[in-house]
């Protein structure tokens, strides 16, 4: 008998239909004798018409009515299935956040979870009762309800699986697991058994929106695995472990892409000490996130080029940032691109194996692609190119490191 804790998410639940199915996969595990807890998301589009009531009412607004407003899409579904479940004659009972409850922070809308109480939880499941739990929401030092911002809900299922000390946390979604790239592209992109928790957390912040980074940081820190699955069809999907459950390290996992990237370049910057701080700095009070950053060298010891990225959100208020700033950092001309893509090759065999770089390096220049700014770290190497080249990079990529299905 194992304990699991089965995530599904908007599309799993997007109607009644759906509802009914994911009944059905409760009840088949509950049948080989498993202790079940469910982790539920509002309906697919659901919160997003909630934030737009809230959004309507003014830009300026509560950010604790916005909770207590954005989590009422889950107590839909959370009824819903519990009573799809007794309709199956399985003994089911709903939960909200508050209720269970997910102790968090005080920062509403994205709120942190400090501790999850399961002792009732715990004894219910003993029972053979099913707990039906809100994604997503949890309950401030405040006393009022919290939500935990964008894709919270499998950081609910990953920390409530790690505080029920879960065999394994299920998550649902519209695909059947994590795949060495984007089979929308890569038609020849395959399936993965495993991979490692630094692996997908490295795949889930390129841009993989198969789990939320923070799901996967907090599988990581109490080493909970994961299995990635389809609500759709009855097959394994791709478990989520620590890297020791490997035996065989594949040299790379993936490779990822990331089209959210714009690049600035700052002509002729002063080749001076404290540079860097005038320009980053007033960057950091803006709250623009910079990624990767390349300095040419000095020419003559007095002016240099220096070219970094940030989210195509950001470019707008970085560009207005830097002009604000010019005179105290001193540059001659500032361009920028947002036509432009991160492509990532990611896998922990990089720790142990020469020559990574250099064959993605060789195999973009095989295929005429420029490469415009570089940036590595221990299991990932990372590449800006023109957006146009995306797609002739992902494949040639994947079958450079012979990542292609048979």
């Amino acid at each position: 008998m194992a304990r699991i804790v089965q995530k599904f998410g908007g599309t799993s639940v997007g109607d009644i239909e759906r509802i009914k199915n994911v009944a059905l996969k409760v009840k088949a595990e509950i049948d080989r004798g498993n202790e079940i807890a469910v982790v539920l998301s509002a309906m697919s589009g659901e919160t997003n018409r909630l934030v737009g009531l809230v959004n309507q009412m003014g830009s300026l607004y509560d950010a604790r009515e916005y909770d207590s407003v954005v989590a009422t899409g889950e107590q839909v579904t959370i009824g819903l299935l519990a009573l799809a479940l007794q309709d199956l004659g399985v003994p089911a009972r709903s939960w909200l956040g508050w209720q269970v409850p997910f102790h968090t922070d005080d920062v509403h809308a994205k709120a942190r979870i400090q501790k999850i109480d399961v002792d009732e939880l715990d004894k219910r499941m003993k029972t053979g009762e099913v707990p039906v739990v809100a994604g997503f929401q949890g309950i401030g030092p405040d006393n009022r309800i919290t939500t935990l911002g964008r894709g919270g809900s499998d950081t609910s299922a990953v920390a409530l699986a790690a505080a029920l000390d879960a065999d394994r946390c299920d998550i649902y979604t519209d695909v059947d697991g994590v795949y060495t790239s984007d089979p929308r592209i890569v038609t020849k992109a395959r399936k993965l058994d495993k991979i490692t928790y630094e692996e997908m957390l490295e795949m889930a912040s390129l841009g993989a929106k198969v789990l939320q980074t923070r799901a996967v940081e907090m599988a990581m820190k109490y080493g909970q695995r994961i299995q990635v699955l389809s609500s759709f069809e009855d097959k394994p999907g791709t478990l989520v472990v620590d890297e020791e459950e490997i035996v065989e390290k594949e040299l790379v996992s993936g490779i990822a892409y990331s089209r959210d990237e714009a690049k600035i370049t700052l002509v002729r910057v002063s080749d001076k000490p404290g540079v860097a701080a005038a320009i980053f700095g007033p960057l950091s009070d803006t709250s623009v996130n910079v990624d990767m950053i390349v300095q040419n060298e000095s020419v003559g010891g007095k002016a240099t080029d220096l070219t970094f990225t940030v989210t195509q959100a950001d470019l707008e208020r970085a560009v207005k940032t830097l002009e604000k700033h010019s005179d105290d950092i001193g540059y001659e001309k500032l361009h920028s691109d947002a036509n432009v893509v991160k492509i990532s090759v990611v896998g922990v065999g990089m720790r142990s194996h020469a020559g990574v770089a250099q064959r993605m390096f060789a195999t973009l220049a095989e295929k005429g692609i420029n490469i415009q700014v570089i940036s590595t770290s221990e299991i990932k190497v990372s590449v800006l190119i023109d957006e146009e080249y995306t797609e002739l990079a992902l494949r040639a990529l994947h079958t450079a490191y012979g990542l292609d299905a048979a």
